[in-house]
């Protein structure tokens, strides 16, 4: 669906406006695991502004389909109080993993809270979600590779394929 070439170009345009946006700030990138791991990893090469990095483990599917119910695994470990925070997710289907994330996060009071994904479902969207970068707008079809998985499996691939089970 999308060649490995594409991906990383996309990577390096989302780097420069973040290194733009974020000039003279030292915002905490926040990694959505497992999924974003490979896209963050990439992702923080392209920057050239202070930051500083930490992870959240998020589950909210089983397979294919999504259990609806979200659980946060692994919690973050540094204090987002007054700090600009730039989520970081692998893809935002529904939105609504992300809903409860964002709430979740403006609960720590950041000065500044914004969303990177490298995809975006809109069309399954469920609820309505601020994307501040965005890499490709994909349609309703279930990928795999850079990253993101099925039954963990795939993510090594170095491109974002349909997987058709």
């Amino acid at each position: 669906m999308i060649k490995e070439e594409d991906v990383i170009k996309k990577v390096k345009d989302i780097g420069a406006l973040i290194n733009s946006d974020y000039r003279g700030k030292n915002p905490v990138l926040i990694g959505v695991l497992k999924g974003a791991f490979v896209f963050l990893a990439d992702l923080l090469r392209e920057l050239e502004i202070p930051h500083e990095l930490d992870f959240l483990a998020i589950s909210s599917y089983s397979g294919k389909t999504s259990r609806g119910i979200v659980k946060i695994s692994a919690d973050l470990s540094i204090n987002i109080e007054d700090r600009d925070v730039i989520l970081v997710e692998d893809i935002v289907d529904t939105g609504c993993t992300l809903h409860y994330i964002l709430e979740n996060l403006k609960t720590r009071q950041p000065r500044s809270l914004a969303v990177c994904a490298l995809l975006n479902k809109k069309e399954n969207r469920r609820t309505e979600i601020p994307l501040t970068y965005v890499g490709f707008t994909i349609p309703s079809v279930f990928v795999v590779g850079y990253g993101l998985d099925y039954e963990n499996q795939y993510r090594n691939l170095r491109y974002i394929g349909v997987y058709d089970g």
